[in-house]
């Protein structure tokens, strides 16, 4: 595509603002990218998640402030079928 002699590629998928986009939109893989950026976060953290050093407590806002946004960024725009919001439940209730 050209505009004002500057020319555009077309691509089957790029990043933007830190979301995977498709030519389709294709939600379920930008829900396995995520999930994938969380569980490599997960297991970044995982000493002081499984340090007896830490209460329970701050375990629990480690997950909150940095493993979870990290997931659910660009969630408000997913349309979740039940096996995709299942997926994410899994992981939640894993961690």
């Amino acid at each position: 595509m050209r505009i004002n002699n500057s020319t555009f590629e077309r691509v089957q998928e790029f990043k933007y603002l830190g979301t995977t986009l498709t030519h389709q939109n294709s939600i379920p893989e930008e829900i396995k990218s995520r999930l994938r950026l969380g569980n490599a976060c997960y297991l970044s953290v995982q000493n002081l998640l499984s340090s007896r050093l830490l209460s329970k407590n701050l375990k629990n806002k480690i997950y909150r402030n940095i493993i979870l946004p990290i997931v659910l960024y660009g969630c408000e725009t997913w349309s979740l079928t039940l096996r995709e919001e299942r997926k994410l439940r899994v992981f939640e209730n894993m961690c």
